[in-house]
């Protein structure tokens, strides 16, 4: 049986670029990890979701399958879940969008009680942005911040590092710093 009180970290890799700055960046930050806290890696692209319909007004959701299961079981699974995703448009990326937009299906799957079940984990969000401005990635906080109130989440809050091509991050001295204290119990 599982020890309840050990942590478990869900890094969701949303970048479609391999090794992009971002998820250099949360490799970084999970190395300071404590070395009893289980980590899983998934790569959202290679577990792609089916297109998202909306039904909440047409009747429930049918119980996920495939990629989606695996996701959904993988999140339930997490005490603690980390979104890593560049920076895209001002929010996250694509991939990411999508499997987010599949928590409103799960939420009303009967029997999986999806929202109540997320209630107390935590959302962490690590990003990299190419831009000049970090407050280019407030809408992106934001829109993660919010989504974790709204599931009764803790917010754990955002790295962000500084980075356009592969490996730039690994030079932002600020960023690197900030992860080695980033998944700290506060």
């Amino acid at each position: 049986m599982a020890d309840p009180d050990r942590r478990r970290f869900l890094f969701l890799l949303g970048s479609t670029r391999t090794d992009g700055n971002a998820e250099q960046l949360a490799r970084r930050a999970a190395e300071h990890l404590p070395a009893d806290a289980e980590q899983q890696w998934l790569t959202l692209t290679d577990l792609p979701l089916p297109d998202f319909a909306d039904q909440r007004h047409d009747g429930s959701y049918p119980p996920p399958t495939g990629h989606a299961r695996t996701l959904l079981d993988a999140t339930l699974a997490a005490t603690d879940l980390v979104i890593v995703s560049p920076l895209y448009w001002y929010s996250v990326s694509t991939p990411v969008k999508h499997y987010l937009d599949h928590w409103s299906g799960w939420m009303r799957v009967p029997g999986v009680d999806f929202k109540a079940r997320m209630a107390g984990r935590t959302l962490w969000a690590v990003s990299a942005y190419a831009g000049t401005d970090p407050a280019d990635a407030d809408p992106l906080a934001g829109m993660l911040h919010r989504s974790a109130d709204y599931l009764s989440m803790r917010w754990g809050g955002l790295l962000l590092g500084s980075g356009s091509r592969p490996g730039d991050v690994l030079a932002d001295e600020g960023a690197l710093l900030a992860a080695k204290s980033f998944f700290a119990e506060s």
